[in-house]
């Protein structure tokens, strides 16, 4: 039977809890660290506030927290920051918030006049709580980093996406990547040296929030299987509409999505399904809404790259290493 924390030499413990957001990547990494979740209780009152505590001593231990800002967002948002705090009070020695996907990372910035930048208040919330660190993934853009006075690990699943792509077999050749804005080029650079192929880009205009129009495609798609690559999908506006430029404009043979976080809200399940995007591949940073569905979406597993990404932080030992420099993604 797996203990539920690992102990080194000098007594230091590593123990891994999940909030509610997504317990079964929780249990994921878990199993790849050779532990056990820690048990916690959490639950909400009928008035809609949140409650935490933790069922096992977790003085002294290294901690470290798993939620990713899903659906719904604020609640667990407040409940990751309700967690923190609980750890803190209890004497854990070190809090790390393992959040694969950060909410609030495209509010990086004011793009127009009386404007939050509210991935600065997110940074803000998750260390007046008391996070000593955070580890996160494929973030939207890397200033958000900047954000935080204390140590972020970034990662990334260009990696995993890459290696799904080569089993299936397309010649190099006849394939090409497409970046979805000039804005994600170098990690669409990325993501076509490690398949051998030709990079496009596309050009877009978005008249307001989660609305995209496609007014150019930049490169050689005709006749080639072609692979979008982004950081997210969010309602899909983008993944379908590209799709139609490559291959009614364009004259791409196939189209093939692909992208770290799957937050799939309002019209996406729809829009993916109707467009003529083949496949769509995600990862499981945020769970898919089960009440949806669409045989078009791929979902692959990041629990190596955080149980890895945990170990080498619980160690003391390079982060960067397990990259070799895939994750400089800005």
């Amino acid at each position: 039977m797996t203990s539920s924390s690992i102990e080194t030499q000098n007594s230091k413990r590593l123990m891994l809890f999940s909030g509610r957001s997504n317990p079964e990547l929780g249990h994921k990494i878990a199993d790849k660290l050779g532990i056990q979740l820690g048990d916690i209780e959490l639950k909400t009152f009928s008035n809609g506030e949140i409650y935490a505590r933790y069922s096992e001593n977790i003085r002294g231990s290294d901690l470290f927290l798993i939620q990713s800002l899903s659906p719904p967002v604020n609640d667990n948002l407040v409940e990751l920051l309700i967690m923190i705090q609980a750890a803190r009070l209890a004497s854990a020695r070190r809090i790390t918030a393992v959040m694969p996907w950060l909410g609030y990372c495209r509010q990086d910035k004011k793009s127009a006049g009386r404007e939050p930048i509210t991935a600065k208040l997110i940074a803000d919330l998750l260390e007046a709580a008391g996070i000593d660190r955070l580890l996160t993934m494929d973030l939207h853009t890397g200033q958000v980093q900047g954000f935080f006075e204390i140590p972020v690990d970034h990662m990334t699943a260009l990696s995993v996406s890459a290696s799904y792509f080569k089993m299936m077999g397309h010649d190099p050749e006849e394939m090409v990547v497409v970046s979805p804005d000039v804005g994600g080029v170098k990690r669409a650079k990325k993501f076509a040296d490690k398949l051998g192929a030709d990079l496009a880009i596309l050009t877009k205009t978005r008249p307001e929030h989660n609305v995209a129009e496609i007014t150019q495609v930049i490169g050689d798609v005709k006749g080639k299987v072609a692979i979008m690559v982004d950081d997210m999908i969010d309602t899909a506006g983008t993944i379908a509409e590209g799709a139609r430029a490559l291959i009614d404009g364009e004259g791409a043979r196939e189209v093939y999505a692909t992208a770290t976080h799957p937050v799939l809200s309002g019209p996406a399940y729809e829009r993916l399904e109707e467009s003529p995007v083949k496949e769509v591949v995600v990862t499981d940073t945020l769970p898919l809404n089960p009440e949806e569905k669409t045989s078009k979406i791929k979902v692959l597993s990041i629990a190596s790259i955080l149980a890895d990404t945990i170990q080498s932080v619980f160690r003391d030992e390079s982060v960067s290493r397990l990259f070799e420099g895939d994750d400089q993604l800005f």
